[in-house]
């Protein structure tokens, strides 16, 4: 009896650690903590947390057959912006709990008080929190962006038993907390901020909501990698991850779904940010081209696929004599390794020895950054076009993603992507072998190389010709 005394009095005084930045516990003392990768934060906290069990207790409603369940409590409500219930698929769901992450500057908070004015009605209140400003400036915002409602509801707090308070207080439908990050709990150690500190706000959040019923949009801060800041653990917790993106020097801006319970995640809402504030664009094509009376050399068109929504870009080339032993490549909004690919084939496949001791400077137009194999093919032409200095046709749009032998592979959703050309004016294009359906009115020439693609410029070397299919097939 002794012994059993004895060895439950030891197991109770063992010391345990704790992890400063997250919380994690554990019986032994570690350099790195395995829940945050920190280095040097496990410290010892005095004897380890008693072993328990959960007994089996009341539960808050029976279980149902799932035909049997009423779907109509969780019918999405329009936020009141139009691309932002796109990407949401279709609005916000009673209960959701969304989390919105950009950088700073990039238009977060100017986009959640136009959507808070918008989406406050008689029967539905909102309520904006901000951790990051006064109450005073918000308001100045409000103005300026004409997002006044009476019932929206503003204000500052930093404590979590605040926040809370507010929401008995004012009875939303909808919070807006600006920022995760800047609310803490005084029950638990740590600056705000913290790994622990983040889930615990979170964790309450989450759970006010979904007893409520009152939809939560959270902003979020994100690391110099671009990924959301605090632990990742706050990114499973939430129903809807969307991502705000934007070039802080362009009008454009994105917002794409990371993860969404109640839609699908290859929808990309368009906006942009002038002083008046911030509206949605239906039709953001616009953005990205530059009319001109007469075709430039070394710009091409094509159409990219942000999620299911076909855009049209114009890449821009420009080529030099270099005055330094090692040539300039300098890129913006393109992939450094996807054009540098593009400059070895037009040399090695191409014929075209031009580009090797020049600076060569690449770009696109309004911010929009190209990153899928479907611009490869207008890329190459942007080159070829500039070291020759040849324009290419007008009204011309490449699509097609360009291997290491020079061959112009097939893409996704081609047809979407001439349609979008074919509205905007476009008359032909060059596209990889077999397009499918072709609209009306529209030229399209398939290439089977990058040497029949650049047959389309006035000096190019002739070739086979390319199998063309007109619009009456």
């Amino acid at each position: 009896m002794a012994a059993a005394r004895t060895s439950r009095s030891s197991a109770k005084d063992r010391p345990s650690y704790r992890c400063s930045e997250c919380g994690w516990t554990t019986a032994k003392w570690l350099g790195r903590c395995p829940e945050c990768q920190a280095w040097g934060t496990v410290e010892e906290m005095g004897g380890a947390p008693a072993v328990r069990t959960t007994a089996a207790g009341r539960v808050s409603a029976p279980a149902l057959p799932i035909a049997q369940v009423d779907g109509r409590t969780a019918t999405a409500r329009s936020t009141g912006v139009d691309e932002l219930d796109r990407v949401l698929g279709g609005g916000l769901v009673p209960g959701a709990v969304v989390l919105l992450a950009g950088e700073p500057g990039v238009g977060k908070s100017t986009l959640l008080l136009d959507v808070a004015a918008k989406a406050a009605t008689d029967d539905h209140r909102t309520l904006y929190v901000t951790g990051e400003e006064s109450a005073s400036q918000v308001r100045l915002r409000a103005d300026r962006i004409n997002a006044l409602n009476d019932h929206l509801f503003l204000a500052a707090e930093t404590d979590l038993s605040a926040v809370l308070g507010h929401l008995d207080a004012v009875k939303p439908s909808l919070l807006v907390l600006d920022s995760v990050q800047t609310i803490a709990s005084p029950e638990i150690d740590g600056a705000p901020g913290g790994m622990a500190q983040v889930r615990e706000v979170a964790g309450a959040l989450i759970r006010a909501s979904k007893e409520r019923g009152m939809a939560t949009l959270l902003v979020g801060h994100v690391t110099k990698d671009g990924a959301i800041a605090g632990p990742r653990l706050l990114e499973h917790l939430v129903d809807v991850v969307l991502s705000f993106e934007g070039d802080r020097h362009a009008r454009l801006r994105l917002v794409r779904g990371v993860k969404n319970r109640y839609g699908a995640t290859d929808e990309v809402g368009c906006f942009e940010l002038h002083d008046e504030g911030i509206t949605g664009l239906a039709d953001p094509s616009g953005l990205f081209l530059t009319r001109r009376a007469e075709a430039v050399p070394g710009t091409c068109l094509t159409v990219t696929l942000e999620g299911k929504r076909p855009l049209v870009a114009e890449v821009q080339a420009l080529t030099v004599d270099s005055q330094i032993p090692s040539p300039r490549r300098t890129t913006s909004g393109l992939e450094t390794s996807r054009v540098s690919m593009m400059l070895a084939v037009l040399e090695q496949r191409g014929r075209i020895t031009a580009l090797g001791k020049r600076d060569i400077y690449s770009a696109t137009v309004g911010g929009v950054k190209l990153t899928e194999p479907a611009a490869d093919l207008a890329i190459a032409l942007a080159l070829a076009s500039a070291a020759s200095d040849v324009p290419l046709p007008k009204n011309l749009v490449a699509i097609g993603e360009v291997g290491l032998a020079g061959e112009v592979r097939r893409v996704t959703g081609v047809q979407r992507r001439l349609s979008e050309a074919h509205r905007l004016g476009f008359t032909h294009a060059l596209v990889p072998a077999d397009p499918g359906k072709v609209p009306a009115g529209m030229k399209v020439t398939e290439v089977a190389d990058v040497g029949d693609a650049l047959r389309v410029l006035p000096r190019g070397r002739s070739r086979t010709p390319a199998k063309e299919r007109g619009a009456a097939e």
